[in-house]
């Protein structure tokens, strides 16, 4: 009788889990039931939007002379500081999708300090289009006196959405803010280099454009979306565009972009999927700094997947020179900015982590013809600054009114997405050449390492050996040898200059194949 009983109390417990997950069920079906009838009333006097309508809004845009956005801010946000102007921050327990259950949380930057710009903001539900107006209940504006009351229709500086990227709390996923200018996360990453929108005339001595997304259009996400898009409508004085991110979180995060251009006039140079990091010293950096820590870079190097299968690796450097590398190609297969020291003991800055910082991998989504990535490394004395950037070059040039047509999935790594050859190349050292103790200054010497293992008998045996080659200048000796500090294998070459520009080209050969990536150098004079 007593088992009977203890077997109607567990029955009893089942069926009031069930009855009460049944109502939780219920209740979750009837809020999404609400929510959309609300979403439905509130569109019923907005306006309709697509992909389509933002095609024709760039189209239209194009045909009629670039106006330059007005500056419009209150003096007393003109003038905010930095200290001042960080004191501003979003209430995030105000903003409009926080408590609705959604996968996605929206907050906004607040105008101000380097931020004078504002750009409109819309939410899409259900297909049509409503502004995200300004309200100062989105902020707490901290130690700053500032009459919120006359800020009644500034606008946003741009947005950032948030997410459960690492636990259960709303990590920041991505943030729109500055001419075209975004940056992603994946998981257990922390910011470091951006993505634009577009580049023009970058490296060019008639001075380089900075289109802007002139408005955006963020869809409000289902409860069960896994992804959330974004609709942007980039201006500038030679072009106008319609951009549809498509913006996926998760271990790598991958944001596929589907842009349309429409040239006002002919564009001499054109940077599709455009990345700009920083690289301020590094390994085989001779510009020195006089500085405690031992490198200090978002990103180390730019990776190049080519359309002939070849892997190319490009270490960054910071000279005292402006340096451009073009690598010619047809249809490439991918490129990108790769930060591939992750070992805290080669930055020692517990502040910044720049092992953490996230890699960036530019897939081509079909083909994109004749053209050049491109590589551009800028002078730089302070790691604020951005001094590195990367794009693709289409050949031909673009011309007035032409619509231009791109898809491309951006991977936001840690590690890479896509399969390659093993034979990474994990350092890149440079120094007086020669025998050591007996250095001869004409020569450099260049030791780089590669993460290719369990190779030590093949190398003794000559089965791998080193490839070596230089447009100008001449090889004076190479050498691999297996590292038993890495396990790996270490090159070394000694170089002479003949005062001339140089690219180098190094890999490892077993017979006849390479079986690492091709380690790429430009020898400035």
């Amino acid at each position: 009788m007593k088992m009977l009983n203890r077997y109607r109390i567990i029955l009893w417990i089942a069926a009031a889990a069930l009855l009460i997950w049944g109502i939780k069920a219920a209740a979750d079906l009837y809020l999404d039931y609400r929510q959309d009838q609300l979403a439905q009333a509130l569109t019923l006097q907005d306006k309709e939007f697509n992909k389509d309508i933002l095609q024709q809004m760039a189209k239209t845009l194009a045909q009629a002379p670039y106006v330059a956005p007005a500056d419009k801010l209150p003096k007393e946000l003109a003038v905010l500081d930095y200290d001042r102007y960080r004191d501003i921050r979003f209430s995030r327990e105000n903003g409009p999708w926080y408590g609705k259950k959604l996968p996605f949380e929206i907050q906004f930057f607040h105008p101000g300090s380097l931020f004078q710009t504002t750009v409109p903001l819309n939410e899409v539900i259900n297909g049509k289009s409503r502004p995200l107006k300004y309200s100062p209940t989105y902020f707490d504006y901290g130690k700053n006196k500032l009459d919120a009351r006359q800020f009644a229709d500034l606008g946003y500086a741009g947005f950032r959405l948030h997410t459960p990227l690492n636990n259960d709390y709303y990590d920041e996923l991505i943030s729109f803010l500055g001419a075209s200018y975004f940056r992603a996360l994946g998981k257990n990453q922390k910011y470091g280099l951006s993505a634009r929108g577009l580049a023009i005339d970058t490296a060019v001595q008639t001075g380089e454009e900075f289109p802007i997304f002139r408005e955006f259009w963020i869809v409000r996400p289902k409860r069960k979306n896994e992804n959330i898009v974004v609709y942007a409508l980039l201006d500038s004085p030679s072009a106008a565009g319609a951009y549809t991110f498509t913006i996926t979180p998760g271990e790598n995060t991958v944001i596929d972009v589907d842009m349309t251009l429409y040239p006002r006039k002919e564009i001499q140079k054109l940077g599709i999927a455009p990345l700009t990091s920083m690289y301020l010293f590094g390994e085989n950096t001779k510009n020195k700094f006089d500085d405690h820590r031992p490198e200090v870079h978002d990103s180390d190097g730019l990776l190049v997947l080519n359309g002939s299968g070849e892997w190319l690796w490009r270490p960054l450097d910071n000279s005292r020179h402006l340096r451009i590398s073009a690598f010619v190609d047809r249809n490439p297969q991918g490129f990108g900015l790769l930060q591939r020291d992750r070992n805290p003991a080669h930055y020692l800055d517990f502040e910044a982590d720049y092992e953490q910082r996230p890699s960036v991998w530019v897939e081509p989504l079909g083909e994109w013809g004749k053209g050049w990535v491109e590589l551009v490394e800028i002078p730089s004395l302070q790691e604020i600054h951005d001094n590195v950037v990367a794009y693709w070059v289409p050949k031909e040039k673009a011309k007035p009114m032409q619509e231009l047509h791109y898809q491309y999935r951006l991977f936001w790594f840690t590690k890479l997405p896509v399969e390659k050859i093993p034979g990474d190349i994990t350092a890149t050292y440079t120094g007086i050449g020669g025998v050591s103790g007996m250095l001869e200054t004409q020569k450099r010497k260049f030791v780089i390492d590669f993460d290719i293992l369990n190779m030590a008998d093949e190398v003794e045996q000559g089965i791998a050996e080193l490839e070596v080659s230089a447009t100008e200048g001449e090889i004076a000796g190479k050498h691999l040898m297996y590292n038993p500090v890495t396990k790996g294998l270490t090159a070394y070459i000694d170089f002479i200059p003949n005062g001339k520009t140089s690219e180098l080209r190094a890999a490892v050969v077993k017979k006849g194949k390479k079986i690492s990536e091709i380690w790429s150098y430009q020898w400035l004079p």
